[in-house]
């Protein structure tokens, strides 16, 4: 049965936060609010969680996981920004945003695009979400929580643990984070280019 832990939006519980870190240290799977909806995350180097993401979304070995970042310099460990991308990503962080770039080699290869090897990073706007990137001390692993089947993505927490109770290891609720996922914008090739519109504003980067 997944763990249901209830966090103030705006001061988040150390000691809630905490035991959700040490979970997440111990290869568990949550479910967290961020920004732009609800997400799974576990740690970078958990691949039975990443297995487990893929199966609660019915995911094909194609699907490309997000760095769930805490700060510029965490990002810039995973990723290579050449002085442009970096003022561009710079200017829209933190927010709702998604950003493919060449990925470091501190990324493990089986998160990169085969072909192009880059990997998706983001920095969200969230008070929850900060306060556990902190206390973790590394990015969370994630995949927007979307059921197959379902349209959007549920935005209840009592849903979520009624609906994956046995799917996941805890489901940290702050209320409502909304349905709409983050923007997405390849830098792969070094020009913005538009995969998905979503809640950041695209056209900073038209």
């Amino acid at each position: 049965m997944a763990k249901y832990l209830d966090v103030h939006p705006d001061n988040p519980q150390p000691r809630t936060i905490g035991q959700v870190a040490d979970l997440i240290r111990r290869d568990g799977l949550i479910a967290y609010p961020t920004d732009s909806c609800f997400a799974l995350g576990c740690r970078l180097g958990n691949k039975d969680g990443m297995d487990r993401i893929r199966e609660i979304r019915h995911l094909d070995s194609g699907h490309h996981f997000t760095l769930v970042c805490r700060d510029f310099a965490q990002l810039g460990q995973f990723v290579h920004l050449g002085n442009a991308v970096f003022r561009a990503v710079k200017a829209a962080t933190p927010g709702s945003y998604t950003f493919i770039l060449p990925a470091t080699k501190e990324v493990p290869r089986r998160l990169l695009h085969p072909k192009k090897k880059t990997v998706g990073v983001r920095i969200p706007a969230h008070t929850v979400a900060q306060a556990l990137l902190t206390e973790l001390g590394e990015p969370l692993l994630s995949s927007t929580l979307l059921l197959p089947g379902d349209d959007e993505p549920m935005t209840q927490g009592w849903e979520i643990k009624e609906r994956l109770d046995h799917a996941i290891d805890a489901v940290v609720d702050s209320g409502d984070c909304g349905t709409e996922p983050t923007t997405v914008v390849d830098f792969s090739d070094g020009d913005p280019e538009i995969v998905r519109v979503g809640a950041g504003d695209p056209s900073r980067f038209a």
